[in-house]
């Protein structure tokens, strides 16, 4: 499984950044994104910046991590780091279950 991590980035260098996410820095490759300032929020993997991402964006994200994280320590119920989605009443997306409007 590959796992994209949001970073934001504190250093641009042009083609180079440097970002934090998650308790890391890392050297990022911005071919992908292109220059960005500082402050902006990128999805990094192996080492490249593939993404760039809205700060709610990188905040959801970072609850799903924490989620899969808590998951492999033996949670069951994770509801808490996707309040977006419990709250949402978007009942579109949701299975029609018999006998409900």
């Amino acid at each position: 499984m590959c796992i994209g991590i949001p970073m934001r980035v504190v250093e641009s260098r042009g083609p180079v950044l440097v970002g934090e996410g998650r308790g890391a820095r890392e050297v990022l490759d911005a071919m992908l994104v292109g220059e960005q300032s500082v402050g902006t929020w990128v999805l990094a993997h192996r080492g490249c910046a593939v993404r760039v991402l809205t700060e709610e964006e990188a905040q959801q994200t970072n609850s799903a991590l924490d989620a899969l994280g808590a998951v492999l320590a033996g949670a069951s119920n994770v509801d808490q780091y996707f309040a977006d989605l419990v709250e949402r009443e978007d009942r579109a997306l949701m299975p029609k279950v018999e006998g409900t409007p």
